[in-house]
């Protein structure tokens, strides 16, 4: 069983910083004390202070009481046949990345990276996979940082959304689809954590995948280190438009599904 990538100090504190406020300010603006706020982002829990401060912070507040009170995990879910999930370290925690492939053609494509390549490598070469793809997700280190070696060992075509420069990798406008075999990929606009986030929808197998990096995680969602309203607007749109029973792949933490997520997810609910 995963854990979770975001404990619920976590999701105050990313609301904090995505609204721009300091600790200090976030005390003024909400009527609880400075040393109360300190105390939230530090995981020492007040029922009521957090309620307040998940308030005005715009947080469900029955979600974030849930992750505090340890209420919420989307549990054991299992990838549909032809998707496969590699976990590698980076820094002091994990990232994963994917591989997809046809049945019939023995044809995949990847869906990041992650810190190490190996085992999806040894991955292709056992199942007599043919790499032909690589769909990044977003540019950062942990998603893109062996892409060069895949590249290398697999010669596949290597892409990232058009607000992005990875080397090695070519461009597309989201909204672009793509296919192996008898499956479909399609692109999504998914920015605010990255310059140029995309989220990829895998459909024909056994249900409808959605790859969403780090824009949205089980109980939470990628740092908005470019915009939080675009983070909200963007995850909304793109990604709880989709049907409910949808499987979330994420670049960190455990899968999820969109249901899930709209019940119980603070930054959504």
């Amino acid at each position: 069983m995963i854990p979770l990538e975001d404990s619920w100090n976590d999701v105050i504190r990313k609301a904090r910083r995505g609204l721009g406020l300091s600790e200090q300010e976030l005390a003024q603006a909400s009527g609880v004390s400075l040393a109360s706020i300190m105390a939230l982002e530090q995981g020492i829990l007040d029922k009521n202070q957090l309620e307040k401060a998940g308030t005005f912070l715009g947080l469900g507040t029955e979600s974030l009481l849930a992750l505090a009170r340890g209420e919420y995990h989307p549990g054991l879910l299992t990838l549909p046949h032809g998707l496969a999930m590699f976990t590698t370290p980076w820094n002091d925690f994990e990232v994963h990345s994917y591989l997809l492939w046809d049945k019939k053609t023995l044809q995949a494509v990847a869906f990041d990276t992650g810190s190490d390549a190996s085992e999806m490598l040894e991955f292709l070469k056992v199942h007599e996979l043919s790499l032909s793809q690589v769909f990044l997700t977003h540019g950062h280190g942990d998603h893109v940082f062996e892409l060069d070696r895949l590249i290398e060992k697999t010669g596949a075509l290597a892409w990232i959304g058009d607000r992005e420069v990875v080397s090695g990798a070519e461009n597309f406008t989201p909204g672009r689809e793509f296919s192996i075999g008898s499956l479909r990929i399609g692109t999504r606009s998914t920015w605010g954590h990255a310059v140029g986030g995309i989220t990829y929808i895998i459909d024909g197998l056994e249900r409808q995948v959605a790859v969403v990096g780090d824009a949205l995680f089980a109980g939470s969602m990628g740092g908005p280190m470019i915009s939080y309203e675009a983070c909200l607007t963007t995850n909304r749109k793109e990604i709880f438009s989709l049907p409910p029973d949808t499987l979330l792949c994420p670049g960190h933490g455990p899968l999820t599904t969109v249901a899930l997520e709209m019940k119980h997810n603070p930054f959504f609910t």
